[in-house]
């Protein structure tokens, strides 16, 4: 009896651990108000053209003690502004992001670095016009505070990253515009 006792209690044990572990990450829901992925491309060498986008959506898993996580993005790439109307309309059509055919360019990550318990970089993957190709985006800074007015844990993060356009098919103006595109993103994200 003794026996069957221990074997049940430690099962209970380590079905408790199994659970809390379970519930060990933490899910946020990207905050579209607070959270805008933009962009710079250098424009035939005598300025930089900004852009952003400004809708996205998305979910983030964290898990620091297991070091692990993830990232699912979603850009609608209807909502590009560069703060110049004709050339957000240009920016549609299709020798650049041909919207009507690609409306969304998305981001999945295959793995999230860690330094300690704070995300560093995401390793993954970006598609963009239908191509997909790798993508690492770094985690200049990273923080989480209970928000006073959500009155629950919100995460932010400041992160880079950058690629070749042509790479996915955007080669409009080149060699005139520089392939290379680098990124800037503000994200804030609520804990679900």
């Amino acid at each position: 009896m003794k026996m069957k006792l221990m074997f049940m209690s430690l099962s209970a044990a380590l079905a408790a651990l199994g659970t809390s572990a379970a519930f060990a990450a933490n899910t946020y829901k990207i905050d579209p108000n607070h959270t805008y992925p933009s962009f710079e491309a250098d424009h035939m060498g005598i300025s930089v053209w900004r852009g952003k986008f400004n809708k996205s959506d998305g979910t983030i898993v964290l898990d620091p003690a297991a070091k692990a996580g993830s990232l699912d993005i979603v850009v609608d790439i209807n909502s590009i502004d560069f703060g110049h109307e004709k050339m957000n309309e240009h920016a549609k059509k299709e020798d650049i992001f041909d919207a009507a055919k690609f409306p969304t360019a998305t981001f999945k990550s295959t793995r999230v670095n860690f330094t300690g318990d704070v995300p560093t970089s995401v390793d993954g993957e970006l598609t963009l016009r239908g191509v997909t190709k790798p993508l690492t985006l770094t985690i200049n800074k990273f923080k989480c505070i209970v928000h006073p007015m959500h009155k629950r844990e919100v995460c932010g993060a400041d992160v880079t990253g950058q690629f070749q356009r042509s790479d996915f098919g955007i080669n409009a103006g080149l060699p005139r515009f520089s392939p290379e595109v680098k990124l800037a993103i503000q994200v804030e994200a609520v804990k679900q």
